[in-house]
């Protein structure tokens, strides 16, 4: 499947200008903003009705850009992204599709400082889906990915799920896999901490 360059542009367009986009994701349907604008991050605070001490995550498309976010990545987590990249390289057009994984870093940097947890931690996932891949090449920057629901709300499975009041918030809605139903699942997710230790928050 593949997605139109106009509607790819037009999604550049707003996240630069510090605003929020409903976008797909390789779980489910995220709202997201340019991850360095606190601006930005606040008006999805906002929009989720949730506190700004509880963070949000981040889609990278490379890890390769990670060091720039993080500022010391503990050698466990190489180790589960060298994993997950084997898995993806190996695959064959009919396997079933690898599970994201989400891992939460030590030391967040060059984020914006709302979207930070109060311990300086950041969770970053690696996205491999075309379109907010696309999205985070070329933008430069990091996108906050967020379900795209009000906090306590039921996470929409598909864009036919999304309410209302969050597409009529948000700048644009990206046309892309909205007739798209395949299921998909929520990432694992994994803390890491600085000595190397880490806990499974979600298998």
């Amino acid at each position: 499947m593949r997605y139109d360059k106009a509607d790819l542009e037009k999604a550049l367009q707003v996240l630069r200008e510090g605003g929020i986009i409903v976008y797909p994701t390789d779980t489910v349907w995220g709202i997201g903003c340019d991850a360095t604008i606190a601006e930005a991050v606040a008006k999805i605070y906002n929009l989720k009705q949730r506190e700004d001490t509880k963070s949000m995550l981040v889609l990278l498309d490379s890890p390769a850009k990670l060091n720039y976010y993080v500022s010391d990545i503990p050698d466990a987590a190489w180790q589960l992204l060298d994993a997950v990249q084997d898995t993806e390289n190996s695959k064959s057009p009919d396997d079933e599709p690898t599970k994201p994984l989400t891992i939460i870093y030590p030391g967040a940097r060059n984020l914006a400082p709302n979207l930070i947890a109060p311990d300086g931690s950041i969770g970053i996932r690696i996205t491999h889906e075309p379109f907010s891949r696309a999205l985070c090449e070329r933008l430069h920057h990091p996108i906050v990915s967020t379900s795209a629901n009000i906090s306590g709300q039921p996470t929409p499975r598909f864009y036919r799920e999304i309410d209302g009041a969050i597409l009529d918030f948000t700048q644009y809605c990206c046309l892309f896999r909205r007739d798209d139903e395949t299921p998909h699942e929520p990432s694992s997710i994994i803390k890491i901490n600085a000595d190397g230790t880490f806990q499974i928050i979600r298998p």
